[in-house]
């Protein structure tokens, strides 16, 4: 991977699933709010990738929109299982191979199954980029299309 371009693998990942994409380069966020400010769109068009842990110890990514949190029933009867939990950072690290607040399914070193929320279709939505002070902006319908995305009711609005 190239030090020049932070975003490679995700620029990759997104070409090889002729997925179009544009990355902006944007400012440090101490909150949702600012973040959405930043990008020029609602928090609702933010979508948050929460990379979530089965008991079995395997992974899946949940897209959420960022006025929304995991409602974590919801989440455990789509998939199908009794319990999952949010990782430690190292963890979340080591199964994505992207930190914290930079988490995307595009590129990311295991290709985990993906659940998003229903909200995202039809928007175009901003998401983490791979790497600190990117976003990417996708159209959700080819996002979900294009990673084979089980699409459901998994989210509430946040407290």
């Amino acid at each position: 991977m190239s030090t020049e371009d932070p975003t490679e693998r995700v620029r990759h990942a997104a070409s090889a699933l002729g997925l179009p994409v544009e990355f902006r380069e944007r400012g440090a966020a101490s909150s949702l709010a600012e973040a959405a400010a930043l990008l020029g769109v609602t928090p609702a068009d933010i979508v948050k990738t929460l990379v979530v842990k089965r008991s079995d110890g395997t992974y899946l990514f949940a897209l959420v929109p960022g006025d929304r949190e995991i409602e974590w029933p919801k989440l455990r009867a789509v998939v199908g299982v009794n319990k999952l939990r949010l990782p430690d950072a190292a963890d979340a690290l080591a199964a994505t191979g992207y930190e914290r607040g930079t988490i995307v399914p595009l590129g990311a070193t295991t290709a985990w199954p993906v659940f998003a929320d229903e909200r995202i279709r039809g928007r175009r939505v901003a998401m983490g980029a791979g790497a600190h002070g990117y976003s990417v902006f996708v159209e959700a319908d080819a996002l979900l299309s294009a990673l084979e995305a089980t699409v459901a009711d998994i989210s509430r609005a946040a407290d």
